[in-house]
């Protein structure tokens, strides 16, 4: 099963912490989705799931190959980023001196406990459903992230339609590769004429 991050929204244009903030893709997020489609389509996935949150919604419909159906599941939504919701870095920086270098958390931000206690079900259920052929899911860096680091990775920032494979073995879950369906960085919205 690969897990991939959704495009860029409006706020990751913006710089905005978004947790579960529902904004939109930005341009560019619907152009990365769209330049991913030829890779997912190398994969065939049989089912495309997908967090309830707007970006991640609207990258697995850009996504899915015909004839496959996305499934919303809540369970994979982002982190909520409490009082952070809304603000860039430097406004974090502003009203809250030093907690993003101490790894503090402002009131309401969704600790990686509560995050594993549903994203850690939904992935087990859905690796363990014993059904052929690969799964996609759209979900969100926040919540990939975790996942890996609960599973021994090194926490290591997720691109835009980049995402990990995770394998089901016979007492959990294993980690697989990294992988990046397209080159976030290099997909560009044309000028407008």
């Amino acid at each position: 099963m690969l897990v991939v991050r959704h495009g860029q929204s409006t706020w990751n244009a913006d710089e905005r912490w978004q947790g579960q903030a529902d904004p939109p893709l930005s341009a560019l997020g619907e152009r990365q989705a769209s330049e991913a489609v030829a890779a997912v389509a190398e994969l065939a996935p049989r089912r495309v799931i997908s967090s309830d949150l707007v970006r991640a919604r609207r990258t697995a419909e850009l996504l899915a190959p015909v004839g496959v159906h996305v499934e919303v599941a809540p369970a994979w939504r982002e982190r909520d980023a409490g009082e952070w919701t809304g603000l860039t870095r430097s406004e974090i920086e502003e009203q809250f001196p030093g907690w993003l270098a101490d790894r503090r958390s402002p009131p309401g931000f969704e600790g990686d406990d509560a995050l594993l206690a549903r994203a850690l079900p939904a992935l087990d259920a859905l690796l363990h459903a014993e059904l052929p052929g690969v799964l996609l899911v759209v979900a969100h860096g926040g919540v990939i992230g975790t996942l890996e680091r609960h599973l021994g990775a090194p926490a290591v920032r997720v691109p835009n339609l980049g995402g990990r494979w995770f394998h089901a073995e016979l007492d959990g879950v294993a980690l697989g590769d990294r992988d990046v369906l397209v080159d976030a960085e290099t997909v560009t919205v044309p000028d407008q004429i």
